[in-house]
């Protein structure tokens, strides 16, 4: 019999008290986070000539902005396709053109890449259920981003959004995990944290 994983245990128990707060969140609340975030987004990422992003879900910051404002940008976007059983994200680049996908997330329509086209990105912003102050990430549980991120160059700026109310002091941390260097929050906007330094 194995010992159960005290992190991973911390981290579904968190997880899912902190998406259940979300889905309570009133959307009003949820429309102003995704204003804020996503004003952010743009004055940090200004400078990025090639950003992969996602499409945030009806309860993620951002949600019905992001990646439609990222055209302000005049970058290449690369946004993330999930396929029927491969546990690796493949990504297509944001022609402005969306269709749902696999778990009912809004892909981008056209020509997929392959699961190393991350590595092109000088900026990339990753979903997030939390973020602590040492740039600790919780993610949704099904590792996606985690393998994905072994692809993304070493210099490349790592941000997550999230919440107010999600921007930890401390979260539970594997030894996989790797950390972001700015998060950024619908008050507090655009934070360098220390993995970005």
């Amino acid at each position: 019999m194995t010992s159960p994983d005290p992190v991973g245990a911390a981290k579904v128990a968190l997880r899912e008290r902190l998406l259940e707060q979300r889905r309570r969140r009133p959307a009003p609340e949820r429309a102003a986070a995704a204003a804020a975030v996503t004003a952010a987004l743009l004055r940090g990422l200004g400078s990025a000539r090639t950003i992969a992003a996602f499409c945030p879900d009806e309860f993620e910051p951002g949600h019905g902005r992001i990646p439609a404002a990222f055209t302000q940008l005049g970058a290449r976007i690369l946004l993330p396709v999930v396929h029927d059983g491969d546990p690796e994200l493949r990504w297509a680049v944001d022609t402005g053109r969306l269709a749902p996908g696999r778990f009912g997330l809004m892909e981008p329509v056209g020509p997929r890449l392959g699961a190393t086209a991350i590595g092109a990105a000088e900026a990339v912003v990753v979903p997030a259920v939390a973020v602590d102050r040492s740039g600790a990430r919780l993610g949704r549980g099904g590792g996606y981003y985690d393998r994905a991120l072994l692809h993304v160059r070493p210099d490349a700026l790592l941000i997550a959004l999230v919440h107010d109310d999600e921007f930890l002091d401390e979260l539970p941390v594997a030894p996989h995990d790797r950390r972001v260097g700015v998060v950024v929050t619908p008050s507090g906007g655009w934070q360098a944290l220390p993995a970005g330094s």
